[in-house]
């Protein structure tokens, strides 16, 4: 069954200007996304992957305009969003909620879980307080944190328990699209399992389309539908999950999935471990950004940018030499 585009993001870009220097007349800047085109289709998990620091976050929060783009358009429903006014981005909000990473920093510790999770119902002035309360009851109980615990403090709760009252409070005003940034990293094993579960049971019970942001790719493997690499604010493969997992195409994700450990010292790993210094990000090189690092470099690779191009249905790869 095919299913139409709720989110798409069309050149999307974010930059970040530094100070400039008393012997230069130009402001040094980091392109921390790079004319990103992202297409997320409405009730899929769309997987976004990369190392620390390849602009994952910032394109999550750039989507809800919370870091506002360089350039580029952010399309939600058909309607972009740069061309909101302030009022009608307030209700779109309604509509796209983020999950933090951090579940205690995230969470204001003044602030009992009552209160946190009906927040947002107060800002956008949603039923009495009756059926405010109903709402968050009902809310709270859902993603399960007990009655009894509805007057806590943060400080009061787990590390899950907490991300628990965090996923309440994006959910409790029934949003269709979630972006959830590194949601469980934080948290032990055993508990990261747990909220994986139920954000997952979550999505089935409420239709909801999901951006799941990490670093780890055995979470990736298990909540998402499709999968989206980053690499230096831009991607380099898109495709379905088991597309991706099991026939890589990119160097870069084929060296991503070649450092997951492996608990079996007779198992053969496929591709090589990423070797090198990850480029200087204020004065990145020209053509490929991977280009230093791949093993199958040549020299257009380092003259020209690949775009990223279809090699089979919904696999997309940025690589010059992918057909090989």
């Amino acid at each position: 069954m095919n299913r139409e585009i709720l989110l798409e993001t069309q050149a999307l870009t974010c930059r970040f200007y530094g100070k400039k220097s008393l012997f230069s007349r130009e402001r040094p800047f980091v392109t921390a996304v790079d004319e990103v085109n992202l297409q997320i289709l409405d009730g899929e998990t769309l997987g976004l992957v990369g190392e620390s620091g390849c602009g994952k976050s910032t394109l999550g929060k750039a989507i809800l305009r919370l870091i506002e783009p360089s350039g580029g358009r952010v399309l939600y429903d058909g309607q972009d969003m740069g061309a909101l006014s302030p009022e009608a981005l307030r209700r779109m909000r309604q509509q796209l909620q983020l999950v933090f990473q951090d579940p205690y920093s995230s969470l204001n510790p003044r602030m009992t879980a009552y209160e946190l999770v009906e927040a947002p119902l107060n800002v956008h002035r949603i039923g009495t307080k009756e059926e405010r309360q109903a709402m968050v009851e009902e809310m709270l109980a859902t993603v399960g944190i007990d009655r009894t615990s509805l007057y806590k403090f943060p400080h009061e709760f787990s590390g899950g328990q907490r991300q628990r009252i965090g996923i309440a409070r994006a959910l409790i005003l029934k949003p269709r699209l979630i972006i959830c940034d590194e949601a469980v990293s934080a948290l032990d094993v055993s508990v990261r399992a747990q909220i994986l579960n139920l954000m997952r049971q979550l999505q089935r019970r409420m239709g909801l389309t999901m951006l799941f942001i990490s670093h780890d790719l055995s979470v990736i493997r298990h909540i998402s539908d499709r999968v989206a690499v980053m690499y230096l604010g831009s991607l380099v493969e898109i495709a379905p999950k088991g597309e991706l997992y099991d026939h890589p195409l990119h160097p870069y994700t084929q060296g991503l999935l070649s450092a997951i450990p492996i608990p079996d010292v007779h198992r053969v790993r496929k591709g090589e471990i990423p070797e090198g210094e990850i480029p200087d990000i204020y004065n990145l090189p020209p053509g490929c950004k991977y280009h230093a690092r791949c093993p199958r470099a040549r020299d257009i690779c380092r003259r020209e940018r690949p775009e990223l191009k279809r090699v089979s249905e919904g696999h997309l790869v940025a690589c010059h030499f992918a057909d090989e």
